[in-house]
């Protein structure tokens, strides 16, 4: 693994997930459809990805949602992944090394698909993901209750601001207090927007009670958390080789603030992930636990959320620079 430009490669280590969340992990029947009908609704939609990055983001979603919504029917299987696939074009395309490079191209692009989340008329012709925002949307919303509805619009807000903060930072992430970089960081990883279309693909509403509601956020909170944290690792590689600066993200901050060696700094992250798998499992366990049956499904789809990023770390986007 390449730890930045010009440094000797250490070896990456990985965090033991087994033991919070064993596998075999459940699979849609579904996936195949699922990463077809991903590329033609991509090119449908003339999104600005290049064919074989398209091709390796159509896989990697098809396959991460098809562990999130196993068993989800193909309709909403497939809507929650043109979401998905949506939200990690738009970053790969407008955030990341593009917007280190140009904030304010990424604000401009931001102020759109804010307008579009508040319903607001365009005032000039919109781009491609703008007009796919808006057509997802508009199918969202005949689906979900007006609170799943909101509550999905405003992850999805969260996700805008994150990957805006995250520009602003990522070439000198020396700025950023790890404790900063722990709560922003769940915006960047989109788990928690993908817990919220859960409620709309499986149709279940959440009740609105507040002990009940305070144990749903600490649980996805915590899903977040895990998501972000795993996520870092499996990039580090990937992310290292491509710019001349150590990555924004946990690995890098512990090194700073801890004074550690990236080796050190890995293993601390692993272990980090480890404990954070536990906290999740035992908040997702003590949600299963209530009497309330829509709780209780939802328990078991933060599980599939977690499933979904746990596969994902070992996927060619990250193993191959």
């Amino acid at each position: 693994m390449n730890s930045g430009a010009g440094i000797a490669p250490v070896p990456l280590t990985l965090p033991d997930l087994g033991a919070a969340f064993p596998g075999p992990f459940p699979t849609s029947p579904h996936a195949v459809t699922a990463d077809r009908h991903l590329r033609r609704w991509a090119a449908e939609r003339h999104l600005p990805v290049p064919a074989d990055e398209l091709r390796t983001l159509c896989g990697i979603t098809s396959q991460g949602i098809v562990r999130a919504l196993p068993t989800a029917d193909l309709d909403s299987l497939l809507l929650a992944a043109e979401l998905f696939l949506w939200l990690v074009a738009f970053d790969d395309t407008h955030g990341e090394t593009t917007a280190a490079a140009d904030p304010a191209a990424l604000a401009g692009h931001i102020d759109e698909l804010t307008g579009v989340l508040a319903d607001n008329t365009p005032t000039s012709p919109p781009g491609p993901f703008t007009t796919a925002l808006r057509d997802l949307l508009d199918r969202i919303r005949d689906r979900a209750t007006p609170s799943q509805y909101l509550t999905l619009t405003g992850h999805l807000h969260g996700n805008l601001r994150g990957l805006l903060w995250e520009a602003h930072h990522l070439n000198d992430p020396s700025r950023v207090p790890l404790h900063t970089y722990r709560t922003m960081r769940p915006l960047t990883v989109f788990a928690r927007t993908l817990t919220a279309i859960t409620p709309i693909a499986l149709s279940y509403e959440l009740p609105d009670r507040h002990g009940a509601a305070h144990l749903v956020d600490r649980s996805e909170s915590a899903v977040a958390c895990l998501a972000g944290w795993v996520n870092d690792l499996a990039s580090y590689s990937r992310e290292a080789s491509r710019s001349p600066v150590p990555p924004l993200s946990l690995p890098t901050l512990l090194m700073r603030e801890h004074r550690l060696q990236l080796p050190e700094a890995l293993r601390a992250a692993a272990r980090m992930c480890e404990e954070q798998a536990m906290l999740a499992r035992d908040l997702i366990n003590e949600l299963s636990a209530t009497s309330s049956l829509p709780l209780t499904r939802h328990a078991q789809a933060l599980k599939h959320t977690v499933h979904a990023f746990i596969w994902h770390i070992d996927h060619d986007r990250y193993t191959t620079p």
